[in-house]
């Protein structure tokens, strides 16, 4: 049940009368016509913007069209009170009984009520992480782990079919520093002092790569030359990052569907196949790039080079293929990669970046844009820095990483449920502040609280009940006199709840998950106030032995706030509290 689709479809139905009788003429375009809230309250409960976006095409006054739909509305079921403001909006208020009759619809379909088939199970791939097998995951990466992971959640709530992706970074020189770096530590395992140059990974846990090296080899490998053990110490190295990399993101409660290993790119033809697909369509070429102004990117070089045309996809400039060695420049696997996740048959991607990543934005959506002749629409989500302070200063480095806080140090520090919530209570783009201290706090202040506490407390609520001898399963509060329900605060909870298939569609259609943290957070508040009005008020009050009916209207108010507090903190990862101390 989404009440703004149903008042939509009345708007949609008045505007259609309105045709028929002439008013308005035959053939207008209706995808622009909204049905929301109004910014000011006071204004009414909806508004829509249906007289604003037909005036032009219907040649005809904003305000002249919102008369004539009010006064269809006005008699439509539900509707109580059709008002034009302005130079044409249209506000709305609805009966209190049109609100309440929500309830019913949550209680019975569970933490499903707000699903959506809004994606009509289009296969949608979702890669986020995509950490460097070269140590743990960093507090960057845990950002962008918790926002992609949400995201999926989102999107497969919303009715498509998710997949969610790690592409490993293993075929590049970074895994070859990695390697160096391991074998200094199985020096060091075969009692020798590691020379860990400037460059190489100095963290402590290369130690039990060390370690395993010499298990496996004994000292075979002391003193001989790279070419002879890089490749192997390489693929050890590389099998027990990601395997440590799998601990931390479980940590997390992040589960992979797709671990993609870069490496399977090269050797196999599969880069080829890809330049190939974009060189038929005349996308390839050798040529030289001007100079670029400012500071030289790493791939600029003065000479012919084998470029894609990315500029006719919107880059800034062409991007070369190829390095003066021969070798692919990074952009090139990336281009395989993406191609065959178009052809997977994808019809959307999504890939989750770091910030230092932006620079690759153009030239990944021109690619893709190019390999699926502009069917696939690729969507770049950066995430921004989080800065971590402990104590009012910012916390300190992790020894055993050597260089950066672990996702693990942040998680041991105050468990997965915070890390998640708090890393979605800002947008993915902007920076975020991340306090130890604060985020432990049992106050309005820490959102993760405020929101797990709302549904312990209803749960506190119908421990109440069933005390006093009301206790009542969801599907027999579904059916439940409600007329008893109608105070101010009642409502205001009651039209809060009703916001969220549409939070859920909106969050969806725009890839922001924070949404969701927010949305919880207002309900929780109108939760609370009205939990504390009852304080103040004992007639107020969910629990009230003297009105068995009153108690059990409101019980059903209570376990449709605590189901949708349970199926939104489901989206995010976070674990719905029954009790907190």
């Amino acid at each position: 049940m989404d009440l703004f689709a149903e008042v939509k479809a009345l708007v949609l139905n008045g505007i259609g009368e309105l045709v028929d009788a002439g008013t308005l003429p035959a053939g207008l375009e209706l995808k622009a016509v909204t049905v929301e809230p109004p910014r000011d309250p006071a204004h009414g409960d909806m508004a829509t913007n249906a007289a604003m976006v037909l005036a032009k095409p219907a040649k005809m006054k904003p305000r002249d069209i919102a008369e004539a739909l009010a006064e269809r509305l006005r008699s439509a079921p539900g509707i109580a009170l059709a008002e034009v403001a302005g130079p044409g909006f249209l506000n709305l208020r609805l009966d209190s009984a049109r609100w309440f009759a929500v309830l019913p619809a949550v209680l019975n379909a569970g933490r499903d009520f707000g699903r959506s088939a809004l994606g009509g199970s289009e296969k949608i791939n979702v890669e986020f992480v995509s950490a460097n097998p070269t140590g743990p995951m960093h507090v960057g990466h845990t950002r962008g782990a918790v926002f992609g992971d949400a995201l999926a959640s989102l999107l497969d709530f919303a009715g498509y079919d998710v997949t969610r992706e790690y592409y490993i970074n293993d075929g590049g020189a970074q895994v070859d520093v990695l390697a160096r770096s391991a074998y200094e530590r199985y020096r060091e395992a075969n009692g020798l002092e590691p020379a860990i140059a400037e460059g190489l990974y100095p963290g402590d846990y290369l130690i039990p790569v060390g370690e395993a090296l010499k298990e496996k080899y004994g000292p075979s490998l002391i003193d001989k030359p790279e070419e002879v053990w890089l490749e192997d110490v390489r693929t050890l190295a590389t099998g027990m990052m990601m395997d440590m990399i799998r601990d931390d993101l479980a940590l997390l409660g992040v589960k992979m569907d797709v671990f993609f290993s870069e490496k399977a790119l090269y050797g196999t033809g599969r880069i080829e196949e890809a330049l190939a697909a974009l060189e038929a369509r005349g996308l390839i070429y050798t040529g030289v790039l001007e100079p670029p102004k400012g500071k030289k990117p790493e791939d600029w070089e003065p000479r012919p080079q084998t470029l894609f045309r990315s500029t006719e996809y919107g880059d800034d400039v062409d991007r070369p293929l190829k390095k003066s060695d021969g070798a692919w420049t990074y952009f090139a696997p990336d281009i395989a990669y993406h191609y065959d996740k178009v052809t997977r048959g994808f019809a959307q991607l999504i890939d989750v970046f770091g910030a230092d990543h932006g620079g690759y934005v153009k030239r990944m959506k021109s690619a893709v844009a190019a390999l699926s002749e502009g069917k696939v629409p690729l969507d770049i989500k950066l995430c921004q820095l989080v800065k971590l302070y402990k104590g009012g200063e910012p916390f300190k480095m992790s020894k055993r990483a050597g260089t950066f806080v672990t996702l693990r140090d942040v998680v041991e520090q105050v468990g997965p449920d915070v890390t998640r919530f708090v890393m979605l209570t800002r947008k993915n783009d902007a920076p975020l502040e991340f306090d130890f201290d604060k985020v432990l706090e049992q106050s309005k202040d820490n959102p993760v609280f405020y929101v797990q506490y709302a549904h312990a407390r209803a749960f506190s609520v119908a421990a109440r009940a069933a005390e006093v001898g009301i206790s009542l399963e969801d599907e027999a509060l579904a059916g439940v006199d409600l007329t008893p329900l109608g105070t101010a605060g009642e409502l205001k909870l009651a039209q809060k709840i009703a916001e969220w298939p549409r939070q859920v569609e909106i969050a969806a259609t725009h890839h922001e998950p924070h949404r969701i943290a927010f949305y919880l957070y207002d309900l929780a508040s109108e939760f609370h106030g009205l939990q504390h009005q009852g304080k103040l008020d004992a007639e107020l009050r969910f629990v009230r032995e003297d009105a068995p009916e009153v108690t059990r209207a409101r019980l059903a108010l209570v376990r449709a706030t605590a189901v949708v507090i349970s199926a939104g903190l489901g989206i995010l990862g976070v674990t719905p509290m029954e009790e907190m101390r």
